[in-house]
């Protein structure tokens, strides 16, 4: 019998998956030394096993990581989340995430649920985010997000050249057979976007472009379901975008989906105060933004011989 199918029978209080791990982390030595997953077990063997916990049932450990605060008193803490830093820790990144920078810059955020997270950016998405400082704060801005009072807006550079504003308004959830994906749904929960034109491009165009509500991935998912994905998403982009050749060396190579969220509003949740921050675009989206008017200033216009 393979060592994990033997293991599965002695330790059935344990995943298969989990036990798994044990061996190719060496926790598990067969007579004394390392074993393999398909190793044979005849009978007789001695088996030893040191459990090691998963790091998802481990407390969250600060980090000493920066932060781009843009404005914090006792209650609230506003980031501007830079492209690549994940939020909130889970599988495959159990460590270096914002969640534990927070737990570093306030140490007092241990005692919050998921360290005053509520609400979350993408892994390369870049911009403002609101953290809780104290229970009180959390409830009400949780409160403020299921009213759809927080007012979050986003540029967002998409391929193709949308000529006016427009609302995207359709239900969202997971993708009924690519688990890690959302989709627009019939049935799902409902999701509205609505988008402005900011600039326009040969090509592509920047949007402007303000949520309702919150749905994993809603930005992307939507303008994907309205043939405008975004540039750089490598998840919801279908086939090759059309745009001129002076251009599709610029947005194949940009590493990320081209969205940032950069502005955030919304009510003090002890002084009822109205609030409002702005971020401007990060360096890699204002240099491809830089690009692209340069390749489209060499383009032909209309009427050009």
């Amino acid at each position: 019998m393979r060592l994990d199918q033997a293991l599965a029978k002695l330790l059935p209080e344990y995943s298969r998956s989990r036990l798994q791990d044990w061996v190719a982390q060496g926790q598990v030595k067969v007579d004394g030394a390392s074993a393999t997953i398909k190793q044979k077990m005849w009978g007789g063997e001695a088996i030893a096993v040191v459990p090691q916990s998963h790091p998802a049932e481990q407390p969250y450990q600060a980090e000493d990581i920066a932060l781009n605060v843009v404005f914090e008193d006792d209650s609230i803490l506003i980031i501007n989340k830079p492209a690549g830093l994940v939020v909130h820790p889970g599988s495959g990144n159990w460590e270096g995430t914002l969640l534990n920078a927070l737990l570093h810059h306030a140490p007092q955020l241990a005692e919050i649920p998921r360290a005053g997270i509520v609400h979350r950016l993408d892994k390369d998405t870049s911009g403002l985010l609101v953290v809780a400082k104290t229970l009180t704060a959390q409830t009400a801005l949780v409160r403020q997000l299921q009213a759809r009072t927080v007012q979050r807006e986003y540029y967002a550079l998409v391929f193709g050249e949308v000529l006016r504003a427009g609302t995207v308004d359709a239900p969202m959830d997971r993708h009924p057979t690519q688990r890690t994906k959302m989709a627009v749904v019939e049935g799902g929960k409902p999701a509205t976007t609505h988008y402005t034109v900011a600039e326009r491009f040969t090509g592509c165009t920047l949007l402007r472009c303000k949520l309702e509500t919150g749905r994993t991935h809603q930005i992307r998912v939507h303008l994907a379901s309205i043939r405008h994905p975004l540039v750089g998403d490598s998840i919801y982009i279908k086939g090759a975008q059309k745009c001129p050749p002076q251009l599709r060396p610029t947005l194949a190579a940009f590493p990320r989906q081209a969205l940032h969220a950069a502005q955030l509003g919304l009510e003090h949740p002890v002084t009822g105060e109205w609030l409002e921050w702005q971020a401007l675009l990060p360096d890699d989206m204002a240099q491809l933004l830089k690009q692209i008017r340069a390749a489209n200033a060499s383009l032909p216009q209309a009427g050009d011989e």
